[in-house]
């Protein structure tokens, strides 16, 4: 019996690199071709592994995210294609839910080639772009409580780690944050995570509309700065997480509650992990 070549890592990567095709269809195309790159891209042609790349720059704009906590740890998966038509294709989601299976059995925290290869074999059925956009791994502490939320279109979720106390009061209030996190889709966590070239360019910006307006171009300097100081303070608090108002209690901020919440349980909450997950992030 004839003695298979040895095939390295780099040959196979090379020609993933090609073709787009899986990990391990590559590796098998070499072994069947004896390590002919040439070769090993036209037997990939033919099963129909190697058409995905071809579509590589295609947009993939539609996709799913997938969400599952085991014990202390929480996955998330965003998973991308072409068209939506795929995205709610049964294959597909079974795709995301085996590669989640993956991380919780192997310990995965990145992409890396074993899971890709699980949606790349679907892939090169449909013929459709897709790819793992990001994979997210957190461990929730001991003392701590947890919270998560994905949309009804699975375009869209949250997780959000509150740390110092397991205490049960704090589940609804996790959760409510994870959906006023995807209800709002805060770019910053809190003002001083803010960068202050952004401050400045909007403070600029505000500046000008004021002097453009007679009723604020002739108020006193100091008057105009207070208003201005306002103007700034209010646009910002709309983007930062900690500033939103809570869904099923718009009086009230993210995080003020967590305040009054620290006093109920009698201990020092903060937040911890803090993650928006999204097809367009």
């Amino acid at each position: 019996m004839e003695k298979k070549m040895a095939i390295s890592p780099s040959q196979v990567k090379e020609l993933r690199d090609l073709t787009g095709a899986g990990m391990m269809n590559c590796k098998n195309a070499l072994e069947e071709t004896n390590g002919d790159i040439q070769a090993a891209i036209k037997v990939l042609k033919e099963k129909g592994l190697a058409a995905v790349a071809k579509r590589s720059e295609r947009a993939t704009n539609e996709g799913r995210v997938f969400l599952r906590q085991m014990g202390n740890k929480i996955a998330a998966v965003t998973q991308v294609c072409e068209t939506d038509f795929v995205a709610k294709n049964d294959e597909f989601i079974a795709c995301g839910e085996k590669i989640l299976d993956l991380i919780f059995e192997k310990g995965y925290t990145t992409v890396v080639p074993e899971l890709s290869d699980v949606l790349m074999t679907f892939a090169s059925k449909t013929g459709e772009n897709m790819s793992i956009k990001s994979v997210v791994v957190i461990e929730v502490p001991e003392n701590a409580t947890v919270g998560y939320y994905l949309h009804t279109n699975f375009k869209i979720g949250s997780i959000v780690v509150i740390n110092g106390s397991a205490d049960e009061k704090l589940k609804e209030f996790a959760r409510d944050c994870s959906m006023a996190m995807v209800l709002y889709k805060p770019a910053y966590f809190s003002m001083d995570k803010i960068p202050q070239n952004i401050i400045d360019e909007q403070k600029e910006i505000f500046k000008v509309q004021m002097n453009n307006d007679p009723k604020d171009a002739k108020k006193p300097d100091n008057v105009k700065e207070n208003i201005l100081n306002g103007k700034i303070k209010k646009y910002f608090a709309e983007q930062c997480f900690v500033d939103q108002p809570l869904v099923i209690d718009e009086k009230n901020t993210v995080g003020k509650k967590l305040e009054e919440l620290s006093k109920e349980v009698g201990a020092k909450l903060s937040f911890g992990d803090v993650k928006l997950l999204s097809l367009a992030d």
